[in-house]
Formats: structure tokens, sequence, C-alpha cells
């Protein structure tokens, strides 16, 4: 079953007067007079996808792209123009009390309440949530101990470092135990130790069951992560499928390097039907083959037919990072 269905959904946005002055720079010179009144804003323009249940989801864009009025369309924050969201099903606006019940939200921009106590912020939240006194303590406990906080439970939290901050909102949004928890750059700006530790303990969450939603900057985390990825740019889903498939669709050859300990007939390789063409570049042979795994197989095949050594074997794919840009920038990297 799908987590998430989201089907034809639009945010447009009247730039006001304010706005429109801010739009009157160095860089976008607009006569006040010319401006168009009606001019519409489409942050987010009649986008489809799907949320699988049990899944960690990535959406990704450009600054301005529309992740975050996407985000708070689906946790209720901003009501679309128009198109539907169905939480497991149910149509989001029939009943949004209800839909948010099973939701947990961090924004990017969240923050504790400093003048609370680590446990107080939880118990605080448990509260608006109406979970018994006796529950929500016990249940704050919990995930202090497994955030690694409650050794701090007691201590304001205007004292704790920002990657314990995160921490605490993650354990804030955990606290009704939700069926979805949206994250809007989970990891952005933290040390390394807080980093590793929120990433570890969403996948354990995850592994438990529970779909993450989660938007990040980081293409390494959304990589290691993320079962499925959607790229939104102005506005548009421009992409969607597994990290190894949008890397695939927008990969320009696949390559082996092989570095032998003795010198090899190029023109042997490239008979091989696995191979399109054989380029030696220093101490090593870079061979680009049709097929990655049927290239492997044939090479070694021919490897142990000449007796030949191998000091070491590299594949090369690209980057996520590098089938983000390309797809946002229409192909053009640079």
């Amino acid at each position: 079953m799908n987590a998430i269905v989201v089907r034809d959904l639009s945010k447009h946005f009247i730039p006001s007067k304010k706005e429109r002055r801010k739009g009157k720079n160095k860089n976008q010179q607009i006569k006040q007079k010319k401006y168009n009144k009606n001019a519409i804003v489409r942050a987010v323009d009649h986008i489809d996808f799907e949320v699988k249940s049990g899944e960690i989801f990535g959406f990704l864009g450009p600054n301005g792209a529309g992740k975050t009025t996407t985000i708070r369309m689906l946790t209720g924050i901003l009501k679309p123009t128009n198109g539907d969201i169905l939480i497991f099903g149910q149509n989001f606006w029939n009943n949004p009390i209800k839909a948010k019940q099973i939701m947990g939200h961090v924004p990017e921009e969240a923050n504790v309440y400093m003048d609370l106590t680590g446990l107080e912020n939880l118990s605080f939240i448990g509260e608006l949530y109406g979970i018994p006194k006796k529950v929500r303590i016990s249940r704050a406990e919990q995930l202090l101990k497994r955030f690694e906080l409650f050794e701090k439970r007691h201590l304001k939290s205007k004292k704790y470092s920002k990657g314990m901050k995160q921490r605490l909102l993650l354990c804030m949004a955990l606290m009704s135990n939700p069926k979805i928890l949206f994250l809007d750059e989970p990891t952005s700006g933290l040390d390394v130790q807080s980093s590793i530790i929120i990433k570890k303990l969403i996948k354990d969450y995850n592994k438990n069951g529970m779909t993450i939603f989660m938007t990040t900057h980081d293409m390494d985390v959304a990589n290691e992560m993320c079962d499925r990825i959607a790229i939104i740019n102005k506005g548009k889903i421009i992409g969607l499928d597994t990290p190894e498939n949008l890397k695939k669709l927008k990969q320009e050859y696949q390559a082996i390097d092989f570095y032998f300990t003795e010198e090899i007939k190029e023109n042997e390789l490239e008979n091989l039907n696995s191979v399109k063409e054989v380029k030696k570049i220093r101490d090593y042979y870079h061979i680009i083959v049709h097929d990655l795994n049927d290239g492997i197989c044939e090479i070694i095949e021919y490897i142990k037919s000449r007796h030949l050594k191998v000091k070491k074997i590299n594949t090369y794919e690209p980057h996520l990072e590098e089938v983000f840009l390309k797809m946002v920038n229409g192909g053009d990297t640079d």
C-alpha cells in the first residue's frame, strides 16, 4: 500500500507589493509600472508521485524548486491550489486532524523550546497529543536514551549544541509514534557524530516499518539512505527512481579500469563481445563496455585463459550529484 499518493498537486502564489519590491534588484531590474499585478508564482506545478509504505523517499531539488512548499502541503501547513493528497488511501483534507495524528515533522528551521529541559520539551509535545502522563514520560525517556540525550534530560535545551537540538527535534517528532516522518534537511550543518547517530536511527525506525520522507542537499546522504528519489525543479518533477536507476539513466558510458602486472594485447580485448573500446592510460587499461556485469564476466574469462595477473580493478559510475546537476541544468554540468 502507498503511504502517500499525490495527484496533480499545485501551489500558486500571487506576489504581494512588498515581494515585488524585493524582486527589484541589480540582477532583476523590474519597472514597477510594468509589473503584471496578476503574475502567478507557480511554486509547485501539477506534480504526481507515490511514496510506498515503509520506504525512505528522498525529495531533492535546488533552492526555490518547491521542496519546502510540497512538504508544507503534505503536512497540512499549506492548502494546495489544486490537486489531491492521499495518506494511506484517505484524502488528507477530508480529515486533516486524523492525517496529522499519524505524522511527525521536523522542518529545517524548527527549534526546540529553549527554556524547557529536554525532558520537558518531550513531555509538552506528548501532552499536546493527549498522551497520558505516565506513558509520555516513559516514552520521552526511551527516546532520550535512544538518541543519546538521556544524561542531559534535565538540562535546559538552550544549552544544547546544534546536533543535540536536532536530535531533540527528532525525539519530539517521534513522541506520537507516527507512521510517516517528514524530515527537512535532517543532517544539515551537523557535526560528524550527530550526523552518524541521526542517520542510523532514521534507518532503524524505517526498518521497523516507519515511512520516511526527507529532503536533503547532501547527495551522499540521499544515495546512502533513500530507496527512491524524486527530483523537483521549477515546481515540476523531472525525475523519480532508485538512486542506481537515476545514475544509469544519465550515465554516458560504463567502463572498467584494469591494472595488469604486464602488457596485454589491446586488440584482443577489443574483440570481446562486451567491449566497445580500449584505452591505455598510463599504467592501466580503461575499457568501455556495453554492460558492466557482462563486461566484467567476459574480461575475467579472458584473463583466466591468458593466465594474466591483475593488480587492481576499478569500475566507473556517475555520482548522484553529477546526475542531479545534469537533470536540473538540462544536461549541462558546467
